[in-house]
């Protein structure tokens, strides 16, 4: 992005007189989360543009002209996104399909294709770009921290053909061999578990509270209430403690993706 919404940022701190560390008290946030928006690094999240509105007495102005990066996602997630880019830890509960910083090319070009309503092909190749970049995360080998906690009905219904299931399970196994990502197997014989029903990401920052996002039919809710967090965060350590061991997770899904005709 460029740096024009931190400039103004800047200007508009120094025209109150206010410090970085005094600002970021009114705000309620840290001095290194002002420092990075006002030098361009990080977009902040809604909530903190209305919060700084609020400090910096400029009505709407923060929160209503956020920066908009040329990505096509669905609205419900473009901030979710940004925060995703911003983490340190990011943990993940799928069901359905496989977290999108996980996905393959094949399997998430399938999943576009069969999207309700349908899209138009230069549309859905728009989102196959945004979620491809999403994945380059990964580059870095240290961080985010990565959890993948992958219930078996993800392994067990085949979403795309069955070399595609395959390449994305296999993926998946690479990424967690190399050390990269902690992925476990949430198995049918545990049965009624405390995430049951749903998609959840949990993420981790260096400079702002944690956050959790859930998503269902054409909708997602980013959660940034810390109670409503934690609580989420104890589901999500009870689920996991009841998941297969990494070893044997792993196991599994090269078991699963041999089934489906992996050979390699």
């Amino acid at each position: 992005m460029t740096n024009t919404y931190g400039d103004w940022l800047r200007q508009q701190r120094e025209t109150a007189g206010l410090t970085q560390q005094q600002l970021a008290d009114m705000a309620v946030m840290t001095r290194s989360h002002i420092a990075h928006i006002e030098a361009g690094r990080r977009v902040p999240s809604r909530e903190d543009a209305r919060r700084l509105d609020r400090a910096l007495n400029t009505g709407d102005v923060l929160s209503s002209f956020l920066p908009q990066e040329a990505v096509a996602v669905a609205n419900y997630f473009a901030e979710v996104r940004q925060l995703e880019q911003q983490a340190v830890m990011i943990q993940e509960y799928a069901m359905a399909y496989f977290p999108g910083i996980l996905q393959t090319e094949r399997y998430a070009r399938t999943l576009l294709h069969a999207a309700v309503p349908p899209a138009a092909e230069e549309q859905r190749d728009q989102r196959l770009v945004t979620r491809l970049e999403r994945a380059k995360i990964l580059e870095d080998p240290v961080a985010p921290v990565v959890w993948a906690l992958l219930d078996e009905a993800l392994l067990r219904r085949p979403v795309a053909r069955g070399d595609i299931m395959a390449e994305q399970i296999m993926h998946i196994v690479a990424l967690a061999e190399s050390g990269r990502i902690r992925a476990h197997v949430m198995p049918f014989a545990v049965g009624l578990h405390p995430l049951l029903g749903g998609m959840l990401s949990l993420m981790w920052f260096e400079d702002q509270p944690p956050l959790a996002y859930t998503e269902g039919f054409r909708e997602g809710t980013l959660i940034d209430s810390p109670s409503a967090v934690r609580v989420l965060q104890t589901r999500y350590a009870l689920a996991l403690s009841d998941a297969m061991p990494l070893e044997d997770s792993l196991a599994l899904l090269r078991t699963t993706a041999k089934d489906y005709g992996h050979h390699g």
